[in-house]
This record gives C-alpha cells, sequence and structure tokens, in this order.
C-alpha cells in the first residue's frame, strides 16, 4: 500500500497518455461557460453539513485524512487527481478559472471604453451644436443691436434736420426794448435776495434737520429761475446785436453733427447689412483689440442733444427778440411767479411736516418717560427677588451643615441629604436667572435713558426748525413784485 502524495512507480514506468483535445473548440466554447471550475471528487468528510445541530457535532471532531486516504486506494488512476510530478509532457501557467477571468476582464474593459466613446460622440454632437447656436444667436443679437443703433442716428438725424431748417428761419432783425428790460431787471433783484435770505437762515438749522429737503431744493431752483431770468434778460440788453452771430454759431455745430451723423448712419447701415455670405468680409485680426472710441452711448446722445438744446435756446432768444420782448417778460414773470408759489408750498408742507414730528416725538418722550419709570420699578423687583432668596439659601446651607456632624453610619447619603442639595443648586440657579435679568433690565434701563436724551434732543432741533421756516422764512416771503412790474411797465 501507498499513502496519498507518494509517487507511483507505474505512473512512472507507464505515463499517462494526453488527451487528444486539449482545449475545447471555439463551436463548443459556450458548453465550457456552464462549468467554469473544473469538478474534482471530493471526500464526504471535506463537506460540510447544512444543519447547525451537524455542523456543531463536526466541528467537535478532529478531521483526519483516513477517509480521504481510504477512498484513494478504491480509485483507477484514471479518476484520482492528477499531481504535478506525473505531468511530463504539458504543463501550464494558469488555471481554467483564470482564463474565464481574464476573458471577462477583457469583455467588461471593451464594454466600457465603447460607452466612453458612444457618450464622447454624444456630448461632442451636442457641443458642436450648441456652439453653433449660440454663434448665431450672438450674430442675430448683433444684428439687432445694430439696427437699434441706425434707427437711433435716424432718430437724431432727422431732429438735427428739423432743428436745423428751423435755426436757418431764425435769422431776422431783433427789436430793441432796453428801458422795459432794464426795469424789469431791476425788480428782479429783490425775489433773488429774499431767496438767498432764506437759504442763509435755514444753514441755522441744528443735528438733523440740516436736511436737503424740498424746501432747499425749491429755493436753489428759485435762485436758478432768478438768475436765469436775468441772464436771459441781459442778452436782450447787451447782445441783441450778437444774437445773429450766435444763432450762425449753434447752426454750424448742427451742419457739422448732421454729417458726422449721416457718415455714421451710412458705415452702420452697411454692417447692418452684412451676413456670412455677402462679399468683402475678412479676417482682421486683433481688430477686437482695438479701441478707437471717443463716446459712449450716453455722450453721444448728450452731444447731439445739446447741440439742439443750444440752437433751441438761441432760436428761442432770437425769436422773441425778433417778434415779441413782451412774450420773453410775461414769461420770466410766470416762471418766478410759479417758482415762488412753488417754495412757498413747499414750505408750507415742510412746516406741516416738522410740527407733526415735534407732536410724535413729544409723544415718544412721554411714552419713554413711563417706560423708564416701569422698567425702574421692575428692576426695583427683581433685586427684591434676589433678596428674597437669601434665606432660603441660608437655611439650606445650615442644614446641610449641620447634616454633616451626624456620628459614624447616621452620616447617610438619604433622600433629605439629596434634597438639600439640589435645593441649593436651584436656589443658586434661581438667583443667576434673577440677576442675569437684573443686567438685562439695567441694560434696557440704559437704553431707555439715552433714547429719552436722544428725543429731547430733537425735539429742541424741531422747535428751532419751527421757528426759522415758519417766523423768518415765510416772514420775508409774504411780499413779491407784482406782475405789472416784473414785466417791466412801472
Amino acid at each position: 500500500m501507498e499513502l496519498v502524495g507518494s509517487p507511483l512507480t507505474a505512473t512512472y514506468a507507464h505515463p499517462r497518455s494526453t488527451p487528444t483535445k486539449f482545449l475545447p473548440a471555439i463551436s463548443t466554447m459556450a458548453s465550457s461557460y456552464k462549468n467554469r471550475f473544473p469538478y474534482y471528487p471530493l471526500p464526504q468528510s471535506f463537506s460540510l453539513p447544512w444543519t447547525p445541530s451537524a455542523y456543531y457535532k463536526a466541528a467537535a471532531v478532529n478531521p483526519t485524512l483516513a477517509p480521504f486516504s481510504k477512498s484513494s486506494q478504491g480509485l483507477t488512476p484514471s479518476k484520482m487527481l492528477p499531481f504535478v510530478s506525473n505531468r511530463t509532457n504539458l504543463f501550464t501557467w494558469y488555471t481554467p478559472d483564470d482564463w474565464y477571468r481574464s476573458n471577462l476582464t477583457n469583455y467588461k474593459e471593451s464594454e466600457a471604453s465603447r460607452h466612453n466613446a458612444e457618450r464622447l460622440r454624444v456630448d461632442t454632437s451636442r457641443m458642436i451644436q450648441d456652439k453653433y447656436q449660440q454663434t448665431k444667436k450672438t450674430q442675430l443679437e448683433s444684428t439687432k443691436n445694430l439696427g437699434e443703433r441706425v434707427n437711433d442716428i435716424e432718430f437724431w438725424r432727422s431732429e438735427l434736420c428739423r432743428e436745423l431748417d428751423e435755426m436757418m428761419g431764425e435769422t431776422n432783425a431783433l427789436t430793441d426794448m432796453k428801458k422795459r428790460l432794464e426795469r424789469a431787471l431791476a425788480e428782479t433783484e429783490a425775489p433773488l435776495q429774499v431767496a438767498q435770505e432764506c437759504l442763509l437762515h435755514r444753514e441755522k438749522r441744528m443735528g438733523i434737520d440740516l436736511v436737503h429737503d424740498n424746501v432747499e431744493k425749491q429755493l436753489f431752483t428759485e435762485v436758478d429761475v432768478i438768475r436765469s431770468c436775468q441772464e436771459r434778460m441781459q442778452q436782450c440788453l447787451d447782445k441783441a446785436k450778437a444774437q445773429l452771430a450766435s444763432n450762425r454759431v449753434a447752426q454750424h455745430e448742427l451742419e457739422r453733427d448732421l454729417v458726422n451723423k449721416q457718415a455714421a448712419h451710412r458705415i452702420d447701415d452697411k454692417c447692418h447689412h452684412l451676413r456670412n455670405t455677402s462679399d468683402g468680409i475678412s479676417y482682421y485680426r486683433g481688430v477686437e483689440r482695438v479701441d478707437a472710441t471717443i463716446s459712449v452711448p450716453e455722450s453721444w446722445a448728450k452731444f447731439t442733444d445739446d447741440n439742439i438744446l443750444c440752437s433751441q435756446s438761441e432760436r428761442a432768444a432770437s425769436a422773441k427778440l425778433r417778434d415779441n420782448i413782451e412774450n420773453l417778460l410775461v414769461v420770466t414773470a410766470n416762471e418766478m411767479w410759479r417758482q415762488f408759489n412753488g417754495v412757498n408750498v413747499a414750505f408750507t408742507n415742510r412746516i406741516a411736516e416738522t410740527a407733526d414730528a415735534k407732536s410724535k416725538i413729544q409723544t415718544h418722550l412721554a411714552k419713554t418717560l413711563q417706560e423708564i419709570f416701569q422698567i425702574e420699578m421692575n428692576i426695583e423687583a427683581i433685586r427684591k427677588a434676589i433678596r428674597d432668596k437669601g434665606p432660603p439659601l441660608k437655611v439650606a446651607q445650615t442644614r446641610l451643615d449641620e447634616r454633616t456632624r451626624r456620628p459614624n453610619v447616621e452620616l447617610c447619603r438619604d433622600t433629605a441629604q439629596l434634597r438639600l442639595v439640589n435645593e441649593v443648586h436651584e436656589i443658586d440657579e434661581m438667583i443667576q436667572s434673577l440677576q442675569q435679568r437684573l443686567r438685562d433690565a439695567e441694560d434696557t434701563l440704559q437704553m431707555l435713558v439715552r433714547a429719552k436724551s436722544v428725543l429731547e434732543h430733537d425735539l429742541a432741533v424741531k422747535a428751532n426748525s419751527l421757528f426759522i421756516d415758519q417766523e423768518k422764512c415765510m416772514g420775508m416771503r409774504k411780499t413779491f413784485p407784482s406782475t405789472v412790474r416784473l414785466v417791466g411797465y412801472v
């Protein structure tokens, strides 16, 4: 008898014949996937039972190789496991399991590569479509902007043409009414002085009331209106002969601006009609980095608007001087009267607002004083509550101190002892919470006192503003030159 694992002499003397078909045919490769692992019959003792009871019983027995040896004796050499020493004709480095695993790995890598390639193709197609749509959208927006720019140029060009035609018709002789203008000009000094004194008095306002409110805006506007009227009157007096030259200067500016608008309209209209299939388009490398502009849309529109306004101003002055200076005097008188009334209305509204604010401040001040009284009472109540917690805390601590003198085993941590300790902690927590509340109340009291001081200061400021607007300024504005005097008849 030979032991398992020992070399057999008969095997060495008569080597086993190699099978004629070591690997399965390609056509039968599918059948090889059914049994991926080679089957080797094992003894019954190597298979674990399925029931838990049998498992524990089998675990208690020390396994031996005796059954395996006995079963090996009854097997023929062809049914026994092959040994490396018996394989003299062929030697392999991999097992069928490695072969199948390699194939599956290759399949998975191939599938992943195809998936990535397909995703790349889809993303590339989508990116191409997106870039095409984006380019088309950008070109449409540029074309739209050029069209809007052409429309803007056409609008301003029409405005310039219209103003230029009207200016060319306003070159007539001027009529001099120097005496009436001198008397009217002298009458404008009194309203101007009143407006300036009102502005000076309002500079004496205090604190937050020193604001640039509507009254101050209206006063500045009134000063501007009066000075504007004086300038126009002075132009009628001193520059009657130079009005024609001024008209020609404005006309020259309009003509130059119109020529520029026509050239810009021609260029932008050509750019607006350019397409991808148009002739004459080419590459101009670096042109996008060249910024030869000298204006922005706001300054561009303001330049033409200023030219038109200048022309209108000169034309209006020329028309008034030519046709009837009386109209100029009436217009200036109406402007000054309208602005004078606007300033008075603004003063009235501001006085009402200040009086209402003063009343509200007085109400809030009274409520603040009442709240200060209430919070002071609350602070006193909190302090009393803190003082009232002293005796219970002393009693509890005294009890704990006395109980420490119990002899021997009587020094027991009983329910009374635990409750006394908890009582001390609870009273301490109460005192701390009351002290925190006391600090909060004191902070609130400081805030109320600060608010009271602010309200009192604001009340004094409002009273000062009321005195300035109602007594000083409105007292000076009770009189204003009549229309007859403003037009120069008196």
